[in-house]
């Protein structure tokens, strides 16, 4: 395959990267560790934890898993928004010998119980938050053993105002009896007294299961090798030296944590690319408050901003954002959802930076494509494929489609997943022949490499025989100043099969759906213009801020 993408290249990006340069996360890790020692890891709520700091902890929780009895491989779930136990837990897992596998602490009982289930997880650490919920099921699931943390079991004195405040103020931990489960610190306190026996790790080892969101059906394990994720890192890592490495010269990197760390983008992004570059990660437990978060940046000069197009829009439109110290931000990276290019373009007019859109999924670690991180403005594609990776565009046979085409994407490199566990059925479905990875998404690629997203294969509407793609429409709507943001699904249609219908939140309460009619027509062919708008306080949206188009039409089948 020609990589035709390679000439537009950053001066200084190489065409490859080498993953074998680790045999495991854990040297990677231990390297840092070493270097870094006396640097801030990570900041939250205002307590900073050192690398010395996480090295010594994470070293006394491994030993006191190993303490259980859980051999080599075993899967422990982590169930926690972004707080300092996360990074701690993570690295704890890891250099015992086991898989994390992250849970989403919003999951319903039904939604956890599945994936501790699927997992066959022995052991779980949850923040007390969420515990009731792990109690509701842990009956039916292989898990023995329940390490239970608190929001304040880290901030010193500070924390029991913290547990206080959320305990009893705010109300935020609903009462759980789980027997047998140990406190956190008291966790850490009998692992202080043990050693760790370091671990034999390869390649091959199993390092993450990351369960997709489930945007599209059931939640499935990506299976994701220490190679997978250490491939994911040095991959982002080499692409952002283009900017990374302009004057002036940056003394330690800070990257803002607001995605949760138990979504594959942070955790690559955010937290292993951090402890790559010595960098210090401020974790943001609850993302959805926008004045908290808007609070916690004003503090920081940041560099480093990952996140979706929802939270980036949010901040927009959020009061005081404006006066964040934006005169270090070098690189602002959209994945997860479409970035709108009525978000970037005020992004780059507020920010001085523009924001670079990024693609890839779960089962790619995640990151497949992105912009040239010396961009200076909104490009509509998801940029180029990253260092060692192969992207091709294929029709439902498995056909290369000709440049300037609209096929699926699919990719090969070594951050792709080998498969998804316990599940040779599903893997056989999105692996091809040649052993490309179909993503389920539709784009087109043009003669300079770049790749053009269309849009989900299965949210793809069917006009009167004419593929309609939301994305498009949802695009154009967002645009309209009135408006704050929209989905776009298709309903049934007794004349054209399909017609097109917008759910919009609006931001001027006097916009009407004449008004967002009329506009959508200067913009969009006649088919396309959604038939039907509806108005909503808000939309459904996954725990990363990605809106729930299924949830849309599930919604609207239901009341059909």
């Amino acid at each position: 395959m020609d990589r035709i993408w390679l000439r537009q290249y950053p001066a200084g990006v190489p065409a490859d990267i080498d993953a074998s340069q680790y045999a495991s996360l854990i040297e990677l890790l231990e390297e840092s560790f070493a270097r870094f020692s006396d640097r801030k890891a990570f900041i939250c709520m205002d307590k900073a934890m050192t690398y010395r700091e996480l090295d010594e902890t994470s070293l006394a929780l491994g030993a006191y898993l190993q303490s259980l009895g859980l051999k080599k491989g075993a899967r422990v779930a982590l169930m926690m928004p972004n707080v300092l136990q996360y990074p701690i837990s993570t690295v704890a897992v890891l250099r015992a010998g086991y898989a994390a596998v992250n849970v989403n602490p919003l999951y319903t009982p039904h939604e956890l119980e599945h994936q501790l289930k699927d997992c066959g997880a022995e052991a779980i650490i949850v923040l007390e938050n969420f515990a009731t919920t792990v109690e509701k099921v842990i009956a039916k699931t292989a898990v023995k053993h329940v390490i239970v943390g608190s929001m304040g079991d880290l901030l010193g004195f500070k924390g029991l105002i913290v547990n206080f405040v959320v305990r009893h103020i705010k109300k935020m931990v609903p009462p759980s009896s789980i027997p047998h489960a140990v406190k956190f610190n008291d966790a850490l306190a009998a692992g202080r007294g043990m050693t760790l026996v370091r671990p034999e790790l390869a390649p091959d080892d199993v390092a993450f299961l990351q369960y997709t969101g489930g945007t599209t059906g059931v939640s499935k394990g990506a299976t994701l090798l220490h190679r997978n994720i250490l491939a994911n890192m040095l991959q982002n890592d080499a692409w952002l030296q283009p900017v990374l490495k302009k004057p002036p010269v940056i003394d330690q990197l800070f990257i803002v944590c607001a995605l949760p760390l138990y979504h594959i983008f942070a955790l690559t992004a955010c937290f292993m690319l951090g402890m790559r570059a010595g960098g210090v990660n401020l974790l943001i437990p609850n993302p959805r408050d926008i004045p908290g978060l808007v609070k916690e940046l004003r503090k920081h000069q940041i560099h480093c901003f990952p996140a979706v197009n929802t939270l980036y829009n949010a901040l927009l439109n959020a009061p005081g954002f404006e006066q964040v110290d934006f005169s270090r931000l070098r690189a602002s990276i959209g994945g997860g959802m479409a970035v709108q290019k009525a978000v970037a373009e005020r992004w780059l007019k507020v920010t001085g930076c523009p924001l670079l859109e990024g693609y890839g999924l779960s089962e790619t670690s995640p990151t497949l494509t992105c912009n040239p991180a010396d961009s200076d403005r909104f490009s509509g594609s998801i940029g180029l494929p990253l260092p060692s990776t192969y992207i091709s565009i294929r029709d439902n046979d498995g056909r290369e489609m000709p440049l300037g085409e609209a096929g699926e994407i699919c990719a090969s490199g070594p951050q792709v997943m080998p498969g998804y566990w316990n599940r040779p059925d599903e893997t056989a479905k999105v692996m091809t022949a040649d052993g490309f990875f179909r993503t389920g998404d539709i784009g087109v690629m043009s003669a300079d490499g770049y790749t053009r997203l269309v849009d989900r294969k299965k949210d793809m509407i069917v006009v009167s025989g004419f593929n309609v793609y939301p994305n498009e429409i949802e695009d154009v709507i967002a645009s309209h100043p009135g408006v704050l943001e929209c989905a776009v699904i298709g309903v049934k249609d007794e004349r054209s099969g399909e017609t097109v219908k917008a759910f919009v939140v609006r931001k001027d309460p006097d916009l009407t759906r004449e008004e967002i009619i009329k506009f959508a027509r200067t913009e969009l062919t006649n088919y396309k213009v959604p038939k039907q708008i509806e108005f909503r306080d808000s939309l459904p949206k996954t725990n990363v801020g990605k809106i729930l188009r299924r949830a849309l039409r599930d919604e609207n089948t239901t009341t059909a």
